[in-house]
């Protein structure tokens, strides 16, 4: 399998919507480049905020188009450095997913994430891979709009911190090109705990 060259963070820009659930894919890239030591920058040309990754080469990428035009500013940077689909991971949130809940996969189609939608349409194809962040549900279609722009109740944001742990900590395996492991450890579940043996009876007297 591909390297991850380019791991890209959806996101709104601006004080407004840092707390956004639509932002939890800025929330994991912020919080990677802190990890690695990235130095994340405004690039103009590439339409957001980027950094490469010295130690394996790749580039971190927020971009600042607003979600619709997200494509824009992936299109921009991954031609710039001819970067395939199949080497690229977005990270999104995902409203099919309780929060707590994180998921790698290639491909599929946007399932109304309309930043996904923009990005599919600038690269061509659906054929990237995603790292999906579950923000949860609200229950009815028509509340989908306010419930991405609005901020998750203290206990979500705990759960999608504790999904984007799990994330941060097999990145790098996906990002040194072995995907599959990273998909084997982030999809397993944490074995549960083996209680100790009972202590001995005493001999009888």
């Amino acid at each position: 399998m591909p390297n991850i060259r380019l791991i890209v963070g959806l996101g709104n820009p601006g004080k407004e919507h840092e707390g956004d659930r639509h932002n939890a894919g800025y929330w994991l890239v912020e919080r990677l480049a802190g990890a690695r030591r990235v130095a994340l920058r405004k690039e103009a040309r590439y339409h957001g905020i980027a950094g490469r990754d010295e130690a394996s080469g790749g580039w971190l990428l927020m971009p600042t188009t607003y979600m619709n035009l997200s494509g824009k500013s992936v299109g921009a940077l991954a031609g710039f450095f001819k970067i395939a689909p199949a080497e690229i991971l977005v990270v999104h949130d995902e409203l099919d997913f309780p929060p707590g809940t994180a998921k790698l996969k290639l491909g599929g189609g946007s399932g109304g994430h309309n930043g996904l939608k923009d990005i599919s349409a600038q690269l061509g194809t659906h054929d990237y891979w995603r790292l999906r962040l579950g923000i949860g549900h609200p229950g009815d279609r028509d509340l989908v709009a306010d419930y991405v722009l609005g901020k998750p109740r203290k206990e979500d944001r705990e759960a999608i911190e504790d999904a984007i742990d799990r994330a941060l900590a097999v990145l790098p395996l996906a990002m040194d090109g072995d995907i599959a492991g990273a998909m084997h450890k982030l999809h397993s579940k944490p074995k549960a705990p083996v209680a100790p043996p009972a202590p001995a009876k005493p001999p009888a007297a």
